[in-house]
C-alpha cells in the first residue's frame, strides 16, 4: 500500500487525528450548544448543522477537481485547518464557534480528499482492503474518544477538554506539513497544471441529473435519499436528545456511543459478510431497511433508558444497509459507468447531510419538544445518574422526527422490493462484503457516521 513515500497510513493518521479531535467535544458541545441556544435547541442544531452539511455537497466536487490540479497534501491542509477551526472557539466564543462550525462546511470534504490520497498510492487489487482500514480507523476513532472526553470533563472541566483537542488539532496540521508527502505523481500535477476546472467537474448536482437515466439506479437512488435523509437528521440530533430529553448522563451517553458502534463494527463484517452469502445483496439491503424502521420507531416512542438501549442494537444491525446499497449498486451498473453511480450515491448522501438535520430540528421544533422545564448544564459536572422521570415521559411521542423517519424507511423499503437483483455478477461474495467504494465515504462528517448509531 505504498507508492514512493506516500503510504496509506499517511491517510490512516490524518483521519485518526481529525475525528478523535471532534470525538473528545461530544460532551462540551452538548453543554455549550444548550447554554448558548436556551430555548429553540433542536432548532438551531438542525439549522447550524444544516447550512454546514448542504455547503459541504455544493464544495466537495470543486475541492475534488482542484486536488487533480494542485495535488492532495495541500488540500488535506486546507480540508483539515478548517475542519478544526472552530475547535478553540468553544469556550472562547460560542456564537463565533457555531458560525464557524456552519462556514467550516465549505471544507469540511477531508475524507474526499483522504480517498482520493489512498487512491493514489494503492493498486486497485489493493484498493478496497485500504479503504476498510481508513474506514476502520474512523469509527475506532469515534468509538474510543466521546468516553475519554466525557472523563476529563467530569473531573477537569470542558476546558481542559477543548484544550486537549485543540492540541490533537494542531498536531494533525503539524503531521500533514511536516511527515504526509504528495501523492499526486509530479507528471499528473505538471499535465493539469493551468488546465481549467469545466462547470461540470465542480457542478454537485451533475451526478444527480443522471439519476433517471437507468430505471434500476433510479429505484437504488430514490430508496437511498428515503433512508439516508432520518439518518442524517439522526446523528446531528441524537447526543442532545439523549441529553436533553431522554436524560442520559455523559458518561452513559459515552457508553452508549461506544458499545453501539463495537456492535455496528461487529454487524459490518461478521453479519455483512454472512447475510450476502446467505440472502443475496437485495435481501440483506431490505433486512438493513427492516431494522432501521424498527430502530427509527423504537427511538421515536421510547422514553425509558432500557429502551434506547435496545434500540442501539437494533440500530447496530441497520448499519448493514449501506454497503449493502453500495455493492448492490455495483452489480447492477456496468464495468465502466461504476464511478457515475457511486457518484450518484454520494450526490445523494451529500444532498441528504443538509436536509436532514434541518427538517429534524424544525419538526422537533413543531412538536414543541423544547429544554425550557431543564436546569441549564453545568460545564464542570460530576457523572450524573439518570433521573426516574423525565419530561420525555409527559409525551406520547418523546421523538417525533424519528417516528416520521421510520414512515420514510417504509417507502424506502416498498421501493427497494421493486429493485431488480442480477444473478450472474464478476464479484464474488466475499468480495461484495469489503468496504464500499471510496464514493461512498465522501460526505463523512465529525460525528456522524453510519457505524456509530
Amino acid at each position: 500500500m505504498t507508492k514512493g513515500n506516500s503510504n496509506v497510513y499517511h491517510a490512516v493518521v490524518v483521519i485518526f487525528l481529525e475525528f478523535f479531535a471532534w470525538g473528545l467535544l461530544t460532551t462540551p458541545m452538548l453543554t455549550v450548544l444548550h447554554e448558548t441556544f436556551p430555548q429553540h435547541t433542536f432548532l438551531m442544531n438542525g439549522l447550524i448543522q444544516g447550512v454546514k452539511g448542504l455547503l459541504s455537497f455544493m464544495s466537495a466536487p470543486l475541492i475534488g477537481a482542484l486536488s487533480d490540479v494542485w495535488g492532495r497534501r495541500t488540500f488535506l491542509l486546507v480540508t483539515v485547518f478548517f475542519t478544526c477551526a472552530p475547535i478553540p472557539l468553544m469556550r472562547l466564543s460560542p456564537w463565533w464557534y457555531f458560525a464557524m462550525i456552519s462556514m467550516s462546511g465549505a471544507f469540511s470534504v477531508t475524507f474526499s480528499v483522504i480517498f482520493a490520497y489512498v487512491a493514489d498510492v494503492t493498486d486497485e487489487r489493493e484498493r478496497s482492503t485500504a479503504y476498510g482500514l481508513v474506514s476502520a480507523t474512523f469509527a475506532a476513532s469515534l468509538v474510543t474518544s466521546p468516553a475519554i472526553g466525557a472523563y476529563l470533563s467530569a473531573w477537569y472541566g470542558d476546558n481542559l477538554v477543548v484544550l486537549v483537542a485543540t492540541l490533537i488539532a494542531l498536531a494533525d496540521i503539524c503531521f500533514i506539513l511536516l511527515a504526509v508527502p504528495e501523492s499526486l505523481p509530479d507528471k499528473m500535477r505538471l499535465n493539469n497544471w493551468g488546465a481549467p476546472i469545466s462547470w461540470e467537474q465542480a457542478d454537485p448536482f451533475t451526478s444527480l441529473k443522471k439519476v433517471g437515466q437507468d430505471p434500476t439506479v433510479l429505484l437504488i437512488c430514490i430508496t437511498v435519499f428515503l433512508s439516508y435523509l432520518p439518518e442524517a437528521g439522526q446523528y446531528s440530533s441524537f447526543f442532545l436528545y439523549l441529553r436533553q430529553v431522554i436524560n442520559f448522563s455523559s458518561t452513559t451517553i459515552a457508553v452508549f456511543i461506544g458499545v453501539v458502534g463495537i456492535l455496528s463494527i461487529v454487524a459490518q463484517t461478521l453479519f455483512l459478510t454472512l447475510l450476502m452469502r446467505t440472502l443475496g445483496n437485495k435481501n440483506t439491503v431490505l433486512l438493513g431497511l427492516g431494522f432501521q424502521i424498527l430502530q427509527l420507531a423504537w427511538y421515536g416512542f421510547g422514553s425509558e433508558p432500557w429502551m434506547i438501549w435496545a434500540a442501539g442494537a437494533v440500530a447496530a444491525m441497520s448499519s448493514i444497509t449501506f454497503p449493502a446499497v453500495s455493492a448492490l449498486v455495483s452489480q447492477s451498473a456496468d464495468p465502466d459507468k461504476q464511478g457515475v453511480v457511486q457518484g450518484m450515491i454520494t450526490g445523494i448522501r451529500g444532498l441528504c447531510n443538509g436536509l436532514g438535520p434541518a427538517l429534524y430540528g424544525f419538526i422537533f421544533f413543531l412538536f414543541n419538544v423544547e429544554l425550557n422545564s431543564m436546569d441549564p448544564i453545568q460545564g464542570d459536572f460530576s457523572i450524573d445518574p439518570l433521573p426516574v422521570h423525565g419530561p420525555a415521559e409527559r409525551a406520547l411521542i418523546p421523538g417525533p422526527p424519528f417516528l416520521l423517519g421510520s414512515c420514510t424507511v417504509v417507502v424506502a423499503f416498498l421501493v427497494a422490493l421493486f429493485i431488480p437483483e442480477k444473478r450472474s455478477c464478476p464479484s464474488s461474495p466475499s468480495h461484495l462484503s469489503l468496504t464500499p467504494p471510496p464514493a461512498s465515504d465522501e460526505d463523512f462528517e465529525p460525528l456522524l457516521q453510519d457505524s456509530i448509531v
